[in-house]
């Protein structure tokens, strides 16, 4: 399984959801960076779930254990291996599972792909319980870029047809960027807020699920990072970002949106402020020609909805190759959009250091 990534910083991921444990090895990290551990915990229990009645009951508390790689925590520059057990596990609930595949989820093309023996129990290797060890490595990096005034911070910008506020594209700042991330919802707005969780309520009375957008911005990086073509900024972001589970769009700036503009319209025009070059509006996210521009990078990732729902499903018997009702049990996320929010901050971290590191900037 192709479950690494990175150049300077290689991370490979390892473990399945209901093994006996998750976890991660990190090369290159550099020496002698410290490591708020409280910090890195309170980051990761962003994404913990049994948090809220909008997670799922599955009561893990994603505590890291450090086998190597860092001592009175200080990176030693040797590989980092973060293991998280998992203690609250209940593969009994998947076992009508195994032959009957679940619609939207990988089952049928893992079953197809490794002939049966791909451990799929709570979705294995392609659960979102695998983003916990991703949080743990962006943790860490997002620590090392703030000593380098280089901010991340990510809101749930809607669930349904609800819109949350969007972050000032041209004048953001580092409080508005970790607003999100102080509320038990992360989002912006209040009023926003009380809505979507009423429209949470009855989608999971009606014992279904929803998808979300999730908006991610970055603040600080110098002008003149990425690169033309094939390894520019969204390049590199893109492909780490369709490795989370449930990701099925990413756009950048005024994305989709911006091609109901004329060109006089989206073009953001110089101007100078305090002698410092920058642009009046923001609709190319802080990014051209795959190089950083000097203005907040901003991009949106969509996330689909909750593929295990409590409702009947049609599928089909692998074994006698007949259709078959499914009802799922487990439990489960009415919006993976909702703790997914800090995934995508650790993601754009973790690759924006890896970038740092590669052009020399770390």
């Amino acid at each position: 399984m192709s479950s690494n990534f990175g150049n300077k910083i290689k991370v490979s991921i390892f473990g399945e959801s209901h093994g006996s444990a998750i976890g991660c090895v990190v090369d290159g990290f550099p020496a002698g960076e410290k490591v708020d551990t409280e910090k890195l915990e309170k980051f990761m229990d962003r994404r913990a779930p049994a948090k809220n009645k909008f997670g799922t009951k599955r009561n893990e508390k994603d505590k890291v254990e450090f086998m190597s790689g860092i001592v009175d925590g200080i990176l030693t520059g040797s590989p980092l291996t973060g293991v998280i057990f998992n203690r609250d596990h209940r593969s009994k609930d998947y076992k009508n599972l195994e032959l009957v595949p679940r619609p939207s989820h990988a089952d049928f093309t893992a079953y197809v792909k490794y002939k049966g023996f791909a451990d799929m129990r709570g979705g294995g290797h392609f659960s979102g319980r695998l983003t916990a060890p991703i949080c743990m490595v962006g943790g860490i990096a997002k620590q090392i870029l703030e000593r380098k005034n280089i901010h991340i911070g990510s809101h749930l910008f809607s669930i349904g047809d609800l819109e949350d506020d969007s972050y000032n594209t041209v004048n953001l700042s580092k409080k508005e960027l970790e607003l999100a991330s102080t509320s038990e919802f992360p989002v912006i707005n209040n009023e926003v807020s009380k809505k979507m969780q009423k429209l949470l309520d009855d989608i999971r009375m009606e014992e279904d699920s929803i998808g979300g957008i999730i908006q991610t911005g970055v603040l600080g990086l110098p002008i003149g990072l990425g690169n033309p073509m094939f390894d520019g900024i969204e390049n590199k972001l893109a492909k780490v970002l369709f490795g989370i589970p449930g990701v099925k769009g990413v756009e950048f700036g005024s994305g989709f949106e911006g091609t109901k503009l004329k060109g006089s319209e989206h073009n953001d025009g110089f101007d100078l402020i305090e002698g410092k070059i920058v642009t009046k509006t923001n609709n190319n996210g802080g990014i051209i020609g795959g190089i950083s521009n000097g203005m907040p990078v901003l991009f949106k990732v969509a996330m689909k909805p909750t593929p295990s729902i409590s409702k009947e499903q049609n599928s089909i018997n692998l074994n006698t190759n007949e259709r078959e009702k499914l009802v799922i049990k487990g439990r489960h996320d009415p919006c993976i959009a909702i703790r997914a929010v800090p995934v995508i901050e650790a993601i754009a971290a973790t690759v924006v250091l890896d970038l740092m590191m590669e052009e020399g900037y770390i």
